[in-house]
């Protein structure tokens, strides 16, 4: 099935794949502030409008995640899990202390509920998701 496209910018693409009922975003190049966060507000929309639960994270591109942006993060967490996320896949950012930055939303998610994995290759990332639910 064809990929449905929710935002494509020059710094993020998010798509939902129906045949595996999953929403899936890509960094391209480090993104923050309103910009991350329309685009993720978009893809929590497409989540509640397609009824996923998957969520697939390639974060390999992007920069460390900003305080500001963490703690609009937490809300946004909040509100996805509300409606309906409950598995993550998050293949984390190259740069150290990008990845770094991502412990605290990776913490909040666990203790949310949501079932979580950390991957370096988006292939596994893939595998994971499809094997659970």
């Amino acid at each position: 099935m064809t990929a449905i496209t929710i935002v494509d910018t020059d710094f993020i693409t998010i798509q939902y794949l129906p045949d595996k009922k999953i929403i899936y975003h890509v960094i391209h190049s480090p993104i923050s502030g309103q910009p991350l966060r329309d685009a993720l507000l978009a893809g929590t929309a497409a989540l509640k409008q397609y009824g996923a639960t998957k969520w697939l994270s390639d974060d390999r591109k992007n920069g460390p995640l900003s305080p500001e942006d963490a703690e609009w993060g937490v809300a946004w967490n909040r509100q996805t899990v509300a409606l309906g996320w409950k598995y993550w896949a998050i293949v984390v950012p190259e740069a150290i202390e990008a990845a770094g930055s991502m412990s605290p939303v990776i913490d909040n998610l666990y203790r949310m509920g949501v079932q979580m994995r950390v991957f370096s290759q988006l292939e596994d990332a893939f595998a994971w998701l499809d094997s659970v639910e």
